[in-house]
């Protein structure tokens, strides 16, 4: 009987939970309905988001009373009690500023953007509903302080504070906890393989250092990009994008977005979701044909001409030497004929990607396991040392998480296939060899130019006629001979005779952490680590991996203490003490602390400050890398991986004169233990004088260090929002990449058999990894002001400094990459409801002149001026959002950095589904 009774009490009680119900509506102060509102039953994972009026409905297991939030980003939080079932409840939220708008990159802990120890910027929902930019990530751009240098149309690289090239190490990139840097290269290639805008939550993003908290990598800043989480949001998402890119070097041509976002909560316990993302367009075209060499030359009246976009012409020799000497040979670099770069690659520009996840919550509340996958591919153009087409490159990430409020423990696996991706310039090297061997093409060039001196012919005369001789028969662009040669280039992995690109490298991460603050009430006490495993494998194309794949690894661990101390009713002082540290099995363990303090005036008043350390151990490439690029070796600084490159070279005939054999090998090493500085032995090799060689032999590379200070401000001023911050920042053992000449012969120093080795060729150029002895400094300040005008118009604008502290007449030959504008003005204005379901919004963007260095090439980038616009519907019956927008609307185009192509215009319209 009793057991019946049990039974029966049983399936009430559960026949009761399931009738909970309640329904309602979510309103902004002004009476207008916010759709995407999160409903929640406090302490459970039990909830639902409005639709595209506002309104809700919820079923609960919980039997009355308990409370019901309701949330949106940009609003205050609500909390209505319920106690019964069946109960209505219309929630009115008010809305917020930016700086009400929570976040957790900054501590690892939730805490609004007024109270951030550091600066941090945010992108929402509703900033990414409204931008006025292409997509989500092309937002980034008109956000204070950041920078975002165009590589092409899909790869865009982020960063702040200075100091950083397209191979962009400094700058951490994190989608839902994993990092998005590539195994391959070591930095992140923008969102070509990222997240689809229907599936992005939030962006944050912190400028500066912040490695006490984050590590090695997190040197000049942290972008997070956190996904919907299906308990959260569930349904379908979808939206489309179509529209055209105009460049007057590409012309006008299509481009199409797709993504796609399916979210399912099973039950309380169970839910999943997948993404889809389909991009398509023609990349900006490079087409520049400046001279590297000389200010203003042109192939007509530059012997040694190398063009910007032209490629195979950075094979040169001096004629003088190659004719041994023979005084009628003019001591003159000439350099062969290369092709333009359209002749090397097809634009395509493309990025395919999905991921799914699986999510677990087997209490019912805040604990979660879940499972993430991504898998990407995608084609673009990639500018480093060279410029590469990165065809059909992919990568795929693998995830597992255990997590609640208080503690998360991850691990993933991050791998990436080269796919087809070539190198233009080596692809354009090896068609005018598979035509005509380098020996063979100067060998005609100076028995022309010998003859039709003799001939009566002027200097110039006969430089014209050496050329039109040697370039007889030379493959054309299209014809059968070029394609054949182009074909087997790229479909070639060893670079001596090929040009492709061959990798299937990965990393293992795993990293943790647990706040403790649910269990003392001294202080917020955080303590979590890190460990990463590194797999390196291209087959010897990019590293000294041709014998088997390089396995290192490196580990961190760190601790923060944060203490909030009410002082009186009008003042609140935040305290925050972190230090981490870091250890490579490379190099001496590293301790990063910093310290930071937030008081708080009158609740409107935000003053911070913050002292801090932090280091970066050298990249992969930095370490391991052994590329031949045609005009030097790149050889990576580990010990262990000085001798693993080696070339055999052809000694020359006055070599051999000299009593030196026909060959030469030479390793790798020899650029750190035998070699002079490049502008040095060049200048020494030009006049005769052996005095002008200076001693170069590099220290092996070891990791750089920063000291950072940064002040900032925070308030509120009625309607008028005030955000500033500045910094100053001291490097030490700055890593950096310089050129020197090792030669096949004799000792540096000795100032004879060296010498000669110099004047003869007989040498091998390489870029050597090491860190500067200079001095390097960074000091600037942003001001971001925002506010409402006209009653519901946006206005908001930001203003960025930045200054580089180095000497350069003392260390002219040392290379910064410092690649920012001193200035920066940015600007935004807009209204999200104009009318009814109707907003616009337009961006501005001026960017100072600066002088961009990689090693790719050196330049001035002009000042440009940039305004998009975009004006969207919104239509709630169809739960649609259609937007037509614009960007670059003056039509003027421009660059971000040097042998980039230019940036046109794009006009699109999208239609965006369930997007809430």
């Amino acid at each position: 009987m009793k057991t019946s009774i049990y039974v029966l009490l049983l399936f009430l009680c559960g026949w009761s939970y399931s009738q909970t119900t309640i329904s309602g509506t979510v309103l902004d102060d002004s009476g207008q309905p916010i759709p995407g509102a999160n409903i929640i039953v406090i302490g459970t994972s039990t909830g639902t988001v409005t639709d595209f009026d506002g309104n809700f409905t919820l079923n609960v297991t919980q039997a009355p009373p308990f409370d019901l939030q309701a949330s949106s980003i940009g609003f205050a939080t609500v909390v209505e009690r319920i106690i019964s079932n069946n109960q209505t409840v219309n929630f009115t939220l008010k809305e917020g500023t930016s700086l009400d708008e929570v976040v957790i990159s900054a501590s690892r802990t939730p805490e609004r953007i007024f109270e951030s120890p550091v600066t941090v910027e945010r992108i929402g929902l509703k900033e990414i509903k409204s931008t006025a930019s292409v997509d989500f990530y092309d937002g980034l751009e008109n956000l204070k302080g950041v920078d975002v240098n165009t590589n092409s149309l899909t790869f865009k690289s982020v960063n702040t504070r200075g100091f950083a090239t397209f191979a962009n190490n400094r700058f951490m990139q994190l989608v839902d906890g994993m990092d998005n840097s590539t195994p391959a290269l070591n930095f992140p290639i923008g969102n070509l393989v990222g997240m689809t805008e229907t599936d992005v939550l939030s962006v944050e993003l912190l400028p500066g250092a912040s490695s006490a908290l984050y590590g090695a990598n997190a040197f000049n800043g942290i972008l997070f990009m956190q996904s919907k989480n299906p308990f959260d949001h569930p349904g379908i998402r979808a939206s489309i994008k179509r529209g055209i890119t105009s460049q007057e070097a590409a012309g006008d041509n299509a481009y199409t977005d797709v993504s796609f976002s399916a979210g399912h909560k099973f039950s309380n316990k169970f839910a999943g979701k997948v993404n889809f993302g389909y991009l398509k367009g023609t990349d900006w075209a490079a087409n520049s044909e400046v001279d590297k060499n000389m200010p203003g030359g042109t192939r007509a009246t530059n012997v040694n001409y190398n063009g910007v976009n032209v490629y195979g012409d950075i094979v040169f020799t001096n004629i003088r030497a190659a004719a041994g000497g023979l005084g009628i040979v003019p001591n003159v670099n000439v350099s062969r004929t290369g092709y333009n770069e359209s002749d090397l690659t097809d634009y395509n520009a493309e990025s395919i990607k999905a991921d799914w996840g699986l999510y677990y919550r087997p209490f019912e509340n805040d604990f979660e396991i879940s499972y993430v996958g991504k898998v990407g591919t995608g084609s673009t153009i990639y500018q480093g040392t060279n410029r590469y087409h990165i065809n059909g490159f992919f990568q795929e990430q693998h995830k597992l998480e255990i997590k609640n409020n208080n503690f998360f423990l991850r691990g993933y696996v991050v791998g990436d296939k080269a796919g087809k991706s070539y190198d233009m310039e080596a692809t354009a090297i090896q068609i005018n060899r598979a035509w005509k061997s380098d020996q063979q093409w100067f060998g005609d060039y100076i028995g022309t130019y010998v003859g039709a001196t003799f001939g009566g012919a002027t200097e110039a005369q006969a430089h014209a006629a050496a050329r039109v001789a040697a370039e007889n028969g030379r493959f054309e662009p299209g014809s059968p001979e070029f394609v054949a040669a182009f074909n087997k280039s790229i479909n070639d992995p060893n670079l001596v005779t090929g040009s492709k690109f061959q990798d299937a490298s990965k990393y293992y991460h795993a990293d943790g952490n647990y706040n403790f603050s649910h269990l003392t009430d001294i202080a917020e006490i955080q303590i979590g680590g890190s460990y990463r495993q590194y797999s390196l494998n291209s087959s010897g194309t990019i590293y000294t991996d041709s014998d088997g794949p390089i396995d290192y690894s490196e580990f961190g661990v760190y601790t923060q203490i944060q203490k909030n101390l009410e002082l009186n009713d009008a003042l609140d002082l935040k305290l925050t003490g972190s230090i981490r540290y870091d250890k490579s099995e490379y190099f001496d363990g590293f301790l990063s602390p910093r310290i930071s303090a937030g008081l708080t005036v009158n609740k409107n008043h935000n003053f911070r400050a913050s002292v801090q350390t932090g280091f970066r151990n050298p990249t992969t490439q930095d370490l391991f890398i052994g590329l031949d690029t045609g005009a030097y070796v790149l050889v990576g600084s580990a010990p262990d991986n000085l001798d693993r490159f080696s070339r055999t070279y052809n000694v020359s005939a006055s070599g051999q004169l000299l009593g030196q054999p026909a060959t030469v090998t030479q390793a790798g090493g020899a650029a750190y233990t035998n070699s002079y500085t490049a502008t040095s032995a060049l200048a020494a090799a030009a006049t005769g004088n052996a005095a002008l060689l200076q001693v170069a032999n590099p220290g092996l590379i070891k990791p750089e260090q920063i000291s950072t200070a940064e002040v900032g401000y925070r308030g509120k001023y009625s309607n008028l929002i005030v955000d500033f911050s500045a910094y100053y920042n001291k490097y030490k053992d700055f890593i950096s990449q310089g050129r020197v000449i090792s030669p096949l012969y004799g000792t540096v120093g000795d100032n004879s058999l060296s010498f000669e080795a110099v004047k003869n060729r007989d040498y091998q150029i390489y870029g050597s990894y090491t860190n500067a002895e200079a001095d390097v400094k960074s000091y600037g300040a942003s001001i971001g002001l925002s506010t409402k005008i006209l009653g519901d118009f946006d206005l908001s604008g930001s203003y960025t400094y930045a200054k580089l502290d180095f000497d350069q007449a003392k260390y002219p030959s040392f290379v910064t990459n410092f690649n920012t504008p001193e200035h920066k003005f940015k600007a935004s204005f807009g209204n999200t409801e104009l009318f009814k379901n109707f907003g616009f919004n337009v961006s501005y963007r001026f960017s100072d002149d600066y002088f961009w260095e990689a090693t790719f090439g050196d330049g001035v980038v002009p000042e440009f001026h940039v305004v998009d616009a975009q004006i969207n519907l919104v239509v709630p019956s169809l739960k649609s959002i259609f937007k037509v927008g614009a960007t670059n609307l003056g039509g003027k185009e421009y660059y971000t950095a040097f042998g980039t192509g230019y940036i046109g215009s794009m006009y699109y319209a999208s239609w965006t589904i369930n997007n809430l």
